[in-house]
């Protein structure tokens, strides 16, 4: 028996089934996101029992995109992707382009016309970034040289969706709309893209040179009134309103509108709080938005349509990883890189939707179309843990059976080894700095004023080039591999100082420090008095707990003030001397 859903009715079904199958997704090491479409499904009109009501849900959805298309421009940085600019941007430009020329032939092949045929296409080229992001984090490679790469490429596929999004409409007539053919036919094709081009750009020159002021500054004024609520209120009124502003005045998406209200508050000192005070209702209408998109699913086009269905997930996981693949290699990139990015784009998701959505309301794409656009998603999301744990074992199988994949496996990350240039009298003796954070940076600071020679090792690409540019010896990499601390000379120095919080690799290093120089001084700075006291009893190293230094500092300074600091000196020579004693 069906139900029409309110308001209330909808949000609770919606969060309360997302909750419960977005649950069953993470028990089984699915993305979360794969629960929140099955959700959708289940409260749709193509499934017994409840109805959602769709109208109701397809207007939330619009607001799950706006805050999610705000969320993706607010960590949006152009810095980050023209570090991997030379791979990410023809990368990702001659992959979507394939992709979406694999799409149209199949459906083409079906017998849809080629207006169909390419939007079909372009729905499969576009990965999930979200999906994504989950995946490099769970590996714990986010941070690396391919997670960036990998990152850097979807960022490219987004910006040119975002593209698509705003040409599609007024390219729909020539495409074979009829709906909207009818209603534009009187205007030449040209003046009509001419015209969208135009608004756009206006749109984003204000918001590139007005908006870059005014948005940073409204945010500083309400952040001194020191309302927590006025300032969420503030971040979501401007995602909102420019979102909506946009498409009323200057005919622009949603999606696109809210994309650059993020990127242009980025800019804002205060971006990282905006980003946070957001995230809450961010995250709870992207799960609307993902059921809303659940429910235009229909489950029979697995009955009446699985070759169909085949050949789509073959394009998702199949042809866009291996057109990726020999890209990447064709850039002479090493094997790993490579197959970390065919992994990362073997499934589609939010932008997929988003082109679908409009794809369908201007009669460019069958509900057919959608279905499986939504069923390529579902499943290939689910199966992308599985892909991403197979690139380790094939990696050693193409080692193993090609020349070529062991001749692109050796080449190395440049960040990841000592420039030549480098004087040896500065690598004997030295300090090993591993992790590099605020406590770090004063140390490498105090350690150049006394011209003590050190190295840092750092898994974070850009600090290490960062560093360099700054004129500090840095080696990107992960220091369990003696390959890394060979390359900081670890064999040679004098003290490696551990600053990070897993226990677990830190005793790795050490081992591994000591097993390449076993005259080496370890020294350990945590924050955890129960790691310090295991530390010290097991013999690691010199531990610096920094709850007690920055205790003992502070005891020192009042001794200053207080005028007792021969006092304070002739407590801590005692303090040392039984410890000494101690020992």
């Amino acid at each position: 028996m069906e139900h029409s859903f309110t308001l209330i009715s909808t949000l609770a079904a919606g969060f309360g089934i997302a909750l419960v199958f977005g649950f069953i997704a993470e028990k089984f090491k699915i993305p979360a996101l794969v629960g929140y479409l099955l959700a959708g499904v289940i409260v749709s009109p193509a499934t017994p029992g409840f109805v959602a009501d769709i109208n109701i849900a397809s207007q939330l959805s619009e607001i799950g995109v706006m805050l999610l298309m705000f969320g993706v421009g607010l960590h949006f940085s152009l810095s980050d992707l023209m570090r991997v600019k030379y791979i990410a941007v023809p990368g990702a430009v001659a992959q979507m382009g394939l992709a979406t020329g694999l799409g149209l032939l199949v459906a083409h092949y079906w017998g849809w016309t080629y207006g169909q045929s390419l939007v079909f296409g372009l729905c499969l080229s576009c990965a999930s970034t979200v999906v994504l992001l989950k995946a490099l984090e769970t590996k714990g490679i986010l941070e690396s040289h391919d997670g960036q790469i990998a990152v850097g490429w979807l960022v490219v596929e987004d910006i040119m969706t975002v593209l698509i999004l705003v040409l599609l409409p007024p390219l729909a007539p020539m495409l074979g709309a009829e709906a909207v053919q009818s209603v534009e036919s009187a205007t030449p094709l040209w003046e009509i893209i001419a015209w969208t081009v135009g608004r756009v750009a206006l749109f984003i020159f204000l918001m590139l040179v007005v908006g870059k002021r005014v948005l940073p500054w409204l945010l500083w004024q309400v952040a001194k009134t020191g309302s927590r609520e006025l300032f969420t209120l503030c971040v979501l009124a401007v995602a909102i309103g420019i979102a909506y502003g946009a498409s009323e005045v200057f005919s622009v998406s949603f999606a696109l509108g809210a994309f650059f209200s993020g990127m242009v508050m980025r800019e804002s000192k205060y971006a990282h709080r905006a980003a946070m005070e957001s995230l809450p209702l961010r995250d709870a209408f992207s799960v609307i938005f993902f059921v809303g998109v659940g429910m235009m699913f229909d489950p029979m086009i697995l009955v009446d349509k699985p070759l169909h269905l085949l050949a789509v997930l073959a394009i998702i996981i199949l042809g866009k990883s291996l057109v990726a693949f020999g890209l990447v290699m064709l850039f002479r990139y090493p094997l790993h890189t490579a197959l970390t990015v065919a992994a990362s784009l073997a499934q589609i998701g939010e932008f997929s939707f988003i082109l679908a959505g409009l794809g369908v309301s201007l009669g460019l794409l069958p509900q057919e179309g959608m279905s499986l656009v939504l069923a390529g998603a579902i499943i290939s999301i689910a199966f992308n843990p599985v892909v991403f744990a197979l690139v380790e074992p094939l990696r050693n199988l193409m080692k193993k059976r090609w020349k070529y994949a062991r001749v692109l496996d050796a080449k190395s990350d440049p960040l990841s080894v000592m420039p030549d240039e480098e004087e040896s009298k500065y690598l004997r003796g030295h300090m090993v700095l591993v992790g590099y954070n605020k406590v770090c940076e004063h140390i490498a600071k105090d350690l150049s004023e006394r011209k003590v020679p050190f190295v840092i090792v750092e898994k974070d690409r850009n600090i290490v080039e960062d560093l360099r540019k700054n004129g500090l010896k840095a080696v990107c990499g992960d220091a369990i591999d003696p390959a890394i601390l060979i390359q900081a000379h670890v064999q040679d120095a004098a003290m490696v100082i551990l600053n990070f919080r897993d226990d677990i690799l830190r005793r790795k290093v050490i081992e591994t420090a000591k097993i390449l120089n076993h005259k080496i001084e370890a020294v350990i700075m945590t924050s955890d008095d129960e790691i310090a006291v295991r530390a010290m009893t097991d013999h690691l190293g010199k531990v610096f707990d920094s709850n007690a230094v920055m205790a003992g500092s502070i005891v020192r300074y009042c001794m200053h003030r207080l005028g007792k600091a021969e006092e304070e000196k002739k407590f801590e020579e005692e303090s040392e001397a039984e410890a000494e004693a101690a020992k």
